[in-house]
């Protein structure tokens, strides 16, 4: 396959994932606001949707002070914010137009229409009349054109780029979201505390479960109040949860071995031995050396996956 295919294909479907992913964070934070709060406690979450995506300098050069208004028109609809749904949407589209021979039909009709009804949806004002609505279209696009590539492409290596690029966008997200979310809660709360702090306990860690679709999967597998450490096990190392750091590096080992090429040996290695790492690790062991710490690396080993992949496969070779 070209490079350059190559390069449209992983993009197009890192672009769509990071759209989902977006859309999840604002809708949960949204929800989350609706909720008797101090205004200390609804400040940060708001701080965390820019913390996560690393964008808080690119937001005060536009915000004198963040808002919930501010926060949500820089991440849906602004189009200078390369994160923001708006822009990831117009670059999943634009990445699927330049290589649309190698898309079926479904696929390609599936991101330009999602394309088209954003604008129109906010052209028209919906975002604003109900944005809990808008986040949900949002997602639902997300999971349409997963299952449209997934149950129309041939699974050749257009089809594992479409996919490698999926699970690297959602390993990076998953471990971000949990590292800020994490890290956001004060030390006191942990353990019990008073009755207030239990009771923000609750909400706190159902949001973070229901921004991965976790919450009635963390019911069945542990049938038991909330509690970080099993948090944290659900989301890092579970390999039957699907928003899970474990499944998503299974996914990007099992592409990355159906596309190697002469050059991408130590690549696989390297995302082989994340995996492992993954498979056998112990929650307990994780937080003993420090989640934020772990975590960090986490993400440094994938931005690391990342940067290797375009050298491997998608920098067109002169």
């Amino acid at each position: 396959m070209l490079s350059r295919t190559a390069d449209h294909l992983y993009w197009m479907s890192r672009y769509t994932e990071r759209a989902e992913n977006t859309a999840r964070m604002l809708d949960v934070n949204y929800q989350t606001s609706l909720l008797p709060q101090s205004a200390e406690v609804a400040q940060l979450g708001w701080q965390g949707v820019l913390s996560i995506s690393e964008l808080r300098p690119a937001y005060f050069q536009k915000h004198d002070a963040i808002t919930p208004e501010g926060v949500m028109e820089f991440m849906v609809k602004d189009e200078s914010n390369p994160s923001s749904i708006v822009s990831c949407l117009k670059a999943a589209r634009e990445n699927a137009r330049a290589v649309r021979g190698a898309l079926t039909t479904e696929s390609w009709e599936t991101q330009n229409t999602t394309w088209l009804d954003v604008v129109r949806m906010l052209r028209q004002g919906e975002f604003e009349r109900d944005p809990g609505q808008f986040f949900e279209w949002v997602k639902f696009r997300s999971h349409l054109s997963r299952g449209v590539t997934q149950g129309t492409m041939l699974q050749d290596e257009a089809y594992h780029f479409l996919r490698l690029g999926t699970f690297l966008e959602r390993a990076d997200n998953t471990a971000r979201l949990v590292d800020v979310k994490f890290h956001a809660m004060n030390s006191e709360f942990f353990g019990g505390g008073t009755e207030e702090h239990q009771e923000y306990d609750f909400y706190h860690w159902s949001a973070i479960l229901r921004s991965v679709s976790a919450f009635e999967v963390y019911r069945k597998v542990y049938r038991n109040v909330i509690k970080p450490e099993r948090v944290a096990e659900l989301l890092i190392l579970r390999a039957d949860m699907p928003r899970s750091l474990h499944a998503s590096l299974v996914e990007v080992v099992n592409n990355l071995s159906k596309v190697a090429n002469d050059q991408s040996a130590e690549t696989l290695r390297r995302a082989g031995k994340l995996l492992a790492e993954l498979q056998y690790g112990r929650v307990d062991e994780i937080l003993a050396t420090g989640l934020h710490a772990y975590l960090t690396q986490f993400l440094d080993r994938i931005n690391e996956l990342g940067m290797r992949v375009s050298q491997d496969f998608l920098v067109p070779t002169n």
